[in-house]
């Protein structure tokens, strides 16, 4: 018999074998000082692409005044144990009420994190009878609950709807035969592509099959739709989602997520999501801070239209200078690049350390084999120079991709 930990120590994983050369830097890195759009990273300062604060409120003064406040009366403990237990009050309430409303649901119910709120959703609504359909792109946090479950599940491919109905077909005939049901999951927006998912697509699908509809809008919350009600909005199909999910964690700037739905349904998941059952309340601070960031969305559309400003003005001057931008559609800004992972960490260190330019790195096993992404999420916060100087480095460091400079750099530190 082996030691158990045999396999970790000899193979750690397609990110982990590099962990000697890119962790602290490449991964795991340091970004300090107050978060705005240039933030101090490797004791200098950088135009910070690589934060979700798509409305700017991080840091937003009346945000502050809040969250201060609310530290100094609750303390960060406040309330204490389980909701069902002890940890209920009617601030957390309040919040789910009006997140219900601006989403347009009859209910909503917190939850504490979003990958562990969706992990524990998915896993309550569906028995081992029912079958699970999904887009293959979606983030882990679904795939991981789809893990869960004890039943059948399909994967069709992204954003594919001749795939999905095939799938259902499939889906049918075996919930059919087990006297189940159908759940089909997308993303309202995919988090790493910065498409939209095809939710008019899927939701006239209904007319055709019996299933229920679960999308994950984290990234489509705050940022699409009228006044920043998701991307259900922006399809005009808000009403065909059955169970609609948004994390706290990206345009309000702060821990927990919500889910909304018909009230039997949020009722249901409120008795039995096991991970919040059992899990802490979400702390009053968060609670009361992110009542002041909803009222916010509410109240300053000036804020959405800013974020769009810079997503334009950015999208559109990458693509002017030849930059391949796949088919986004949000405010995620992928670039696409060619080249391996020893040369995507001597082109991002040049752009951080030369251009002042920090963006998040994504390559293999994340995306195939030959592939970069440099993903960019444009802010309110951003400004115009933000913009030029991004779009002038980018420039600079795809002529040395492209001519060798960063193979053979790579190849130097290889060889060491």
């Amino acid at each position: 018999m082996k030691d158990l930990f045999e396999r970790i120590i000899k193979d750690k994983g397609p990110l982990g074998k590099w962990a000697e050369q890119a962790e602290g830097y490449y991964v795991f890195p340091k970004l300090e000082g107050p978060i705005s759009n240039r933030m101090s990273f490797n004791g200098k300062k950088v135009i910070t692409w690589s934060i979700n604060d798509y409305l700017g409120l991080a840091n937003h003064p009346e945000v502050l005044e809040v969250d201060g406040e609310a530290a100094s009366e609750h303390g960060m403990a406040y309330p204490m144990g389980a909701r069902m237990m002890s940890g209920h009050t009617k601030y957390h309430e309040q919040l789910e009420h009006e997140c219900a409303e601006f989403v347009g649901k009859e209910a909503a119910y917190l939850v504490n994190f979003g990958y562990q709120g969706m992990v524990s959703a998915i896993d309550a609504l569906v028995s081992k009878n029912d079958v699970i359909v999904y887009d293959m792109d979606t983030h882990a946090c679904i795939i991981d609950g789809v893990r869960l479950h004890a039943g059948k599940r399909f994967v069709y491919k992204h954003n594919d709807v001749e795939s999905l109905e095939k799938n259902l077909q499939r889906a049918v005939k075996m919930a059919t035969e087990n006297n189940g049901g159908i759940l089909v999951i997308s993303e309202g927006v995919f988090g790493m592509r910065g498409e939209q998912g095809k939710l008019k697509e899927i939701a006239e699908l209904k007319k055709k099959y019996n299933f229920r509809l679960l999308v994950d809008d984290a990234h489509g919350f705050g940022t699409l739709g009228e006044g920043g009600r998701g991307t259900g909005y922006e399809q005009g199909v808000q009403e065909d989602i059955d169970v609609y999910f948004a994390t706290f964690a990206k345009s309000m700037a702060g821990i927990g997520a919500f889910f909304a739905g018909d009230k039997d349904i949020i009722q249901y998941l409120q008795y039995n999501m096991r991970s919040q059952m059992f899990a802490k309340s979400l702390p009053m601070p968060m609670v009361k801070g992110a009542l002041k960031r909803l009222d916010m969305l509410r109240s300053m559309p000036e804020l959405k239209e800013k974020l769009w400003e810079n997503t334009n003005a950015l999208q559109n001057g990458l693509r002017e200078a030849g930059f391949d931008l796949g088919t986004t559609e949000t405010c995620i800004t992928p670039v696409y690049l060619k080249g391996d992972i020893p040369e995507a960490m001597a082109m991002v260190h040049d752009l951080r350390e030369n251009h002042g330019v920090f963006c998040s790195i994504v390559v293999y096993p994340v995306i195939p084999k030959g592939l970069i992404i440099l993903r960019l999420i444009p802010t309110a916060s951003h400004t115009m120079d933000d913009v030029k100087e991004t779009i002038e480095a980018f420039s600079a460091i795809r002529s040395k991709l492209e001519s060798g400079v960063y193979k053979r750099i790579a190849s130097a530190l290889t060889a060491e």
